[in-house]
């Protein structure tokens, strides 16, 4: 269930549910019925407040607050705005709400547990006025807020606060997860996550088509290229890592580690003269070749077996190392982009996107907010998913447009969420270390997108097992259980 429903596609959804043949109020039942238990599962004891819209999101409150009641909790109900403003099932929840329905003014009465009911996905302007002021209250009482569908105030698709919103301890949402679950703020202000079925039949993907994704195996695994029986280490791909002076070169060789951990049967550092012996120092499996200049660089990628080359990491952001990129967009091999890589296009970014455009090899990119910035200056006031998939249309690669909440788009259109990122991963070098990856999949063969989510949901399982404390060093080693589990995955899927 990787698919991600925006707003608009959700509510299409219950549409075509309804359309089908089940009746709204079903589907309201079972919501409804979903947060209650979530409810009572995570605060078993105490009274409940529910705090309801005027809209289906308050429908949802008052069939939680009935089961709830019928479960033997003390449940009582505040209703924001006019009672005579409830429509279609919301009025049928509320008629079957046997209890009062107070109207919504503060203080807020005491509970060992608020369900906020307040809004829900559609909601799309600022919260203001006695409902912003509920919002504020709802975060200051000392008791645990379960939020219905989304916190108020949060935005489905962005994860942005419409004003202020609802800072949850948990969140019951339905059928599929919304972009804002996964996004920043978005997925702090929700808390513990919980997915429920309400009958909304899978059928109905088929005619919506989301191209919004979680970011997880299911999305790529499928492409993965795992060794076969016949596989010797040149038909697994070679990836080429440039290499930046003498005094910046661990980055190439972080990130050249990772691409030979990910899978590439053979890499190789390409160094300038000055840097050769430092290079050579620290390097064993990983191969180095002298590069003097662009057309050095050239000469080297002229060899077909290189299939994939990665540069940025380190490498300077005058002519020359503008040069460099533009050699290895002009080879055949695959491109993994970062770092001084996409600076040094930021006074003419078209000159990139053209060389990028005119080649049939994919190319990734893997910007953080700032070198977006530089690259996309227009761009970068735009909610994230937006940023990103401009940029993958603009630019004709993928990108990774790199944070806690990294997204990846592809330039047809397609979009991952990677929720899965633990925070120690902002440590220096981490980011080479995911341009290697990135290249170990390119060079093996994957398409840029599947390439690029895979290698940022690695990364970030890899720092799970390296745990709190890793430097970037240990991302590549941590790597080991992580392809593992991947492979054992596939295995019990009876994949070859």
């Amino acid at each position: 269930m990787i698919e991600l429903l925006t707003a608009a596609e959700m509510a299409r959804a219950d549409a075509l549910t309804i359309a089908g043949g089940v009746p709204g109020m079903t589907l309201m039942e079972a919501a409804g019925g979903a947060v209650a238990e979530a409810t009572a599962a995570r605060h078993p004891e105490g009274p409940v407040l529910v705090v309801a819209g005027p809209g289906n999101n308050g429908g949802d409150g008052f069939v939680a607050a009935r089961r709830l009641r019928a479960g033997g909790r003390d449940v009582r109900v505040l209703l924001h705005g006019d009672p005579a403003r409830l429509r279609g099932d919301a009025a049928i929840a509320r008629e079957r709400w046997s209890g009062a329905a107070e109207p919504a003014e503060l203080p807020l009465p005491e509970a060992a547990v608020i369900l906020d009911g307040l809004f829900g996905a559609g909601l799309d302007r600022p919260v203001t006025g006695a409902a912003a002021g509920l919002v504020e209250a709802m975060n200051a009482a000392p008791a645990p807020v379960v939020a219905i569908d989304l916190p108020s105030g949060l935005h489905a698709d962005s994860g942005q606060p419409l004003g202020v919103a609802v800072a949850a301890d948990a969140t019951v949402t339905f059928f599929r997860k919304k972009p804002g679950h996964l996004l920043l703020p978005g997925r702090a202000l929700c808390g513990a996550l919980h997915l429920a079925q309400i009958g909304i039949p899978e059928s109905v993907l088929g005619e919506i088509r989301p191209a919004a994704f979680e970011n997880a195996p299911p999305l790529w695994s499928g492409a993965l290229r795992f060794p076969g029986l016949a596989d010797h280490k040149f038909s697994r791909g070679h990836a080429l890592v440039v290499s930046g002076p003498m005094s910046r070169t661990g980055a190439a060789r972080l990130a050249a580690g990772a691409a030979l951990r990910a899978g590439a049967g053979l890499v190789t550092l390409a160094s300038p003269p000055g840097a050769l012996a430092v290079n050579a120092a620290h390097l064993t499996v990983v191969m180095l070749r002298r590069m003097e200049d662009a057309a050095a660089l050239a000469a080297i990628l002229a060899d077909p077996r290189f299939t994939a080359v990665a540069l940025g990491p380190g490498m300077g952001t005058e002519a020359p190392e503008r040069d460099l990129v533009l050699a290895a967009l002009a080879s055949g091999a695959a491109a993994a982009l970062d770092a001084d890589a996409l600076t040094v296009f930021a006074p003419d970014p078209d000159a990139l996107f053209a060389a990028i455009r005119g080649r049939a090899a994919p190319v990734v990119l893997t910007p953080h907010g700032g070198e977006f910035a530089r690259l996309f200056p227009d761009l970068a006031e735009r909610p994230k998913p937006e940023r990103a998939r401009a940029a993958a249309t603009r630019s004709g690669a993928t990108v990774v447009l790199k944070g806690a909440d990294t997204v990846v788009a592809a330039p047809d259109g397609r979009l991952a969420i990677n929720a899965e990122a633990p925070p120690w991963l902002a440590t220096a070098g981490s980011g080479d270390v995911l341009t290697g990856i990135a290249a170990g999949m390119l060079a093996q063969g994957m398409p840029g997108f599947e390439a690029a989510a895979a290698a940022v949901w690695m990364h970030g399982a890899a720092a799970h097992h390296a745990g709190p404390g890793l430097i970037a060093e240990d991302l590549a080693p941590a790597l080991r259980p992580v392809i593992a589990g991947l492979h054992g995955r596939r295995q019990t899927a009876g994949l070859s």
